[in-house]
């Protein structure tokens, strides 16, 4: 059977903030497009991009009222003749409902024109406000996770290892961790699927996280990492998705966070370096500087990238390099 070939393609609409989203092709989607669901493209692009648009349209709406004001001569009062930049001023002056004096409608079409700009800077500006508010009312989540995934020993059986954090100087109540593994299948009658897979942790659920939290699978026979090799890992392109959610005390929102380790992101037969301290005054100390730091060997040294070395994962004894 021949293995169909993804391809990663990159978002072209340069709103979005490409990491943030599935990078996945999406074909024959029936009716859809981008800019039908507006309230939702405003409320996920940049912060810069979402400030131009704003301002871009606010500053082409006055122009388009600049320009129809001009139509009649002598339609706004102590503006000299065909002078674009005083309407556009008046224009803004009106919709913002500031309304300095200086300047004022004399005829009946601009006094109508006042009334359709007044009512649609209504609209205008509450939207935009609404907006504002969503984008800061969103809750958002300050976690830190392991830029790897170790698999050592851990109580005589090989276990895969990583670690989170939470940013934020508060707590997160109830959270849940969920651990998945995402890797390509053939079935029995020859179809080409992509499979999920549950790896229960040691712990999965903490009622408070404040600090650091090391989250634990063991490899065993009821693991689905069991008895597999690490060439079948990276022909599979088996990934580690981790999802983390927890009510933000602060907030009280539920927050969620998320991850994921590829087969160069996770290390065999290492162990994660002791971030956990003693002061000389008895406080505990973390310290998050070699919060990525791994160990092997006796030798410590902190890692970004990297690649497991051969072996077979669900081995009874974990083998020394």
């Amino acid at each position: 059977m021949v293995r169909p070939q993804l391809r990663r393609a990159s978002r072209k609409l340069l709103l979005y903030q490409g990491h943030r989203y599935p990078d996945v092709d999406r074909l024959g989607v029936p009716h859809y497009s981008y800019w039908g669901d507006l309230y939702h493209i405003l409320l996920t692009m940049p912060w810069a991009a979402f400030i131009f648009l704003v301002s871009f349209c606010y500053l082409s709406v006055n122009g388009l009222f600049a320009i129809a004001y001009s139509l009649e001569p002598g339609a706004i009062a102590n503006t000299e003749p065909g002078s674009l930049q005083e309407l556009f001023f008046f224009s803004v002056q009106t919709m913002a409902s500031i309304g300095y004096g200086a300047m004022y409608p004399e005829t009946l079409y601009a006094h109508w024109l006042v009334v359709i700009e007044s009512i649609f800077g209504l609209f205008f500006i509450a939207t935009t406000t609404g907006l504002v508010f969503a984008r800061f009312s969103l809750p958002t989540a300050r976690i830190l996770f392991s830029n790897v995934a170790v698999v050592g020993p851990f109580n005589g059986t090989p276990t895969l290892i990583f670690r989170t954090a939470n940013k934020r100087n508060n707590y997160i109540l109830e959270a849940q961790l969920w651990v998945t593994l995402v890797r390509d299948e053939v079935t029995q009658e020859g179809d080409y699927i992509r499979r999920f897979h549950n790896l229960e942790l040691v712990r999965s659920h903490t009622p408070v996280f404040s600090l650091t939290w090391t989250a634990m699978h063991p490899i065993d026979k009821r693991s689905p990492l069991y008895g597999h090799t690490l060439e079948m890992l990276k022909r599979d392109n088996a990934e580690i998705v981790v999802t983390l959610t927890g009510l933000d005390e602060t907030l009280s929102q539920t927050i969620h966070a998320r991850h994921s380790f590829n087969d160069c992101d996770i290390f065999w037969n290492h162990k994660f370096s002791d971030i956990l301290l003693t002061a000389p005054d008895g406080r505990r100390v973390i310290d998050y500087n070699h919060f990525h730091a791994i160990e092997t060997l006796g030798d410590v040294r902190v890692v970004g990238n990297g690649h497991l070395p051969d072996g077979q994962l669900g081995n009874e004894k974990v083998a020394r390099r």
